[in-house]
Order: C-alpha cells, then sequence, then structure tokens
C-alpha cells in the first residue's frame, strides 16, 4: 500500500491489522455504544477493550468499497500504523456488517474492508497533544450529508495502552501492523449509508486528513 507522509510517498505492505473496541475511557461512553448495538442484536462484549483480528488485506485507502447487503456502516477511528521501529497516526473506518454483527462482532468485522486515508503523520508530531486530536464523521441520507460522529481521543482509552494491548511492538518485527482504535457513539443512531465522510484534525498545527468512500450493495442471495 502507498501512504503519504509530509508529502513523501510511504510503501507499506501490512501483514498484520487489528481493530481495538470497547475502547472508550468513559463507562458511560462504553455503555452507550453497547446500548446501541444492543438494540441491533449485538451481544456485549467479555470484557474491554477487546483486540479483534482481522485480514491485513482488508485495509484500503480506496474510495469505494463492496458490501453484501444494506446492513453496514461505518466507524470513524484514530489508526495506528507501526514498521520498522518506526510508528505514524493515521485515519481509519470500520467498517462492519450490522446483520452479522449480531451474530459474531469478530465475523462481522472481517467481512468488511476497512477504509483509511492515504495520509499519515508522523508519531513524534503528535505524541505530546494526542488527546487533542479531533475526529469527526458524515454519512450521506437523502442526498445531503448529516454528521454521524464527533469527539477527540481524550474519549479513547490512552492509544500507549491501545498499543501495549494490542502487542504492536511485538508483531510489527515481522511486518508492518496497523490497528484501527475505537470510535464514538453515532448521533442518532447506528445505521447503514451509501456514503461515508470521516476527517481527522490537529487544532494545534491546524491541519486534517480527510477520507471519503461509497459503499456498492452486491446482492444477498439466499
Amino acid at each position: 500500500m502507498r501512504f503519504i507522509v509530509n508529502d513523501t510517498p510511504l510503501d507499506l505492505d501490512p501483514a498484520h491489522l487489528i481493530i481495538a473496541g470497547w475502547t472508550g475511557r468513559d463507562a458511560a461512553a462504553i455503555q452507550h455504544h453497547i446500548d446501541e448495538l444492543a438494540e441491533l442484536g449485538v451481544k456485549p462484549p467479555s470484557t474491554t477493550p477487546l483486540f479483534y483480528r482481522v485480514s491485513a488485506g482488508l485495509l484500503t485507502t480506496g474510495d469505494s468499497i463492496q458490501v453484501v447487503g444494506n446492513a453496514s456502516s461505518g466507524e470513524v477511528e484514530p489508526m495506528i500504523l507501526q514498521s520498522g521501529g518506526q510508528r505514524w497516526l493515521g485515519l481509519g473506518s470500520d467498517h462492519t456488517d450490522r446483520a452479522l454483527e449480531a451474530h459474531s462482532v469478530a465475523m462481522s468485522k472481517q467481512v468488511c474492508a476497512k477504509p483509511c486515508a492515504a495520509d499519515l503523520w508522523p508519531w513524534k508530531d503528535v505524541a505530546d497533544r494526542l488527546e487533542d486530536i479531533r475526529l469527526e464523521s458524515w454519512i450521506e441520507e437523502d442526498g445531503e450529508w448529516v454528521v454521524y460522529q464527533q469527539g477527540t481521543l481524550a474519549s479513547i482509552r490512552p492509544l500507549g495502552e491501545l498499543i501495549d494491548g494490542g502487542s504492536l511492538d511485538a508483531l510489527s518485527r515481522d511486518g508492518a501492523v496497523a490497528m484501527m482504535c475505537g470510535t464514538f457513539g453515532a448521533i442518532g443512531g447506528v445505521r447503514p449509508a451509501t456514503r461515508f465522510r470521516m476527517t481527522m484534525t490537529d487544532p494545534a498545527r491546524g491541519r486534517s486528513i480527510s477520507h471519503e468512500y461509497s459503499m456498492v450493495q452486491l446482492p444477498e442471495i439466499a
């Protein structure tokens, strides 16, 4: 995969992809996300946080993904990439099949591509102010963009804890590893859409990373 760091191309071949779930720092916020997913029939997690392993080949910087049926949706998340002793912060979407999620959260994450922005920030450039980093997402409904999620990394467990919990240092010894680090509750509830837009902003530097993608729905054949 080709990423961009400070306008310079960076080619990485991720060998591992981790989806960190239930990573909210506020117990009430975690419960809110559990409750909104429970409305879709999703069982509560056995513990928090959890680290789901999925195929590294699911990660994509493309602007379109294919999904089966109309029951999938995106989630804006900070993304950590690590390789060869170097680490970067990026932006991704843990796109998930909500119908399958009611049967198995792990399987629901495996069946969907994981879109991410091509742009990355060097970890050392943001490590001292991670909690100020802001994430937002929008979905297209009835031809208009609607705010779907908003929050800062202060709402998510410290990323250093998630790096340790996901064993990124150990995994990166045999190839690049990427980890999605959790999300915020959906404004108006979790729901599908055909287009998803997301942005990560660093207020101190006045810069942002954005990505937008569409969902092509494939027929669900029984």
